[in-house]
């Protein structure tokens, strides 16, 4: 019998500041699911994007973050209240988690060449 490989479809993070809601409760620890064919294809189709691409990154956040402290539910107009620093924390860990499946890069010592895998932890992650 042939093991097959787990794969991970959410990931765990950590914002830098935080998400302040209309309550003003912050938000920092968030779940994150991989994108589907479906999210990008959804997202050509929504009219902000359209008239600005820079949304876009609102909208496929808005999709894939599936928790974000007490929120079950983010919107691309709840997101437009991220700060800078947050809105490029997530995505870099979309782009990680989306590209390489993972939160961890290969890699090799450079004195006995013995390979092993780092979890990178980006600005806020605790």
């Amino acid at each position: 019998m042939r093991r097959k490989d787990i794969v991970c479809t959410e990931f765990a993070f950590t914002l830098p500041k935080g998400l302040v809601d209309t309550q003003n409760r912050v938000h920092r620890q968030g779940v994150m699911r991989l994108a589907t064919a479906l999210d990008e294809i959804l997202l050509q189709k929504e009219r902000k994007v359209q008239e600005n691409s820079a949304y876009g990154i609102l909208v496929i956040l808005s999709r894939v973050i599936t928790r974000l402290g007490s929120l079950t539910s983010v919107s691309p107009n709840l997101l437009e209240g991220l700060l800078v620093s947050d809105l490029a924390y997530l995505r870099e860990f979309y782009n990680r988690v989306n590209q390489q499946g993972n939160t961890h890069i290969p890699t090799e010592c450079p004195h006995c060449n013995t390979k092993f895998s780092v979890e990178l932890e980006l600005a806020g992650e605790s």
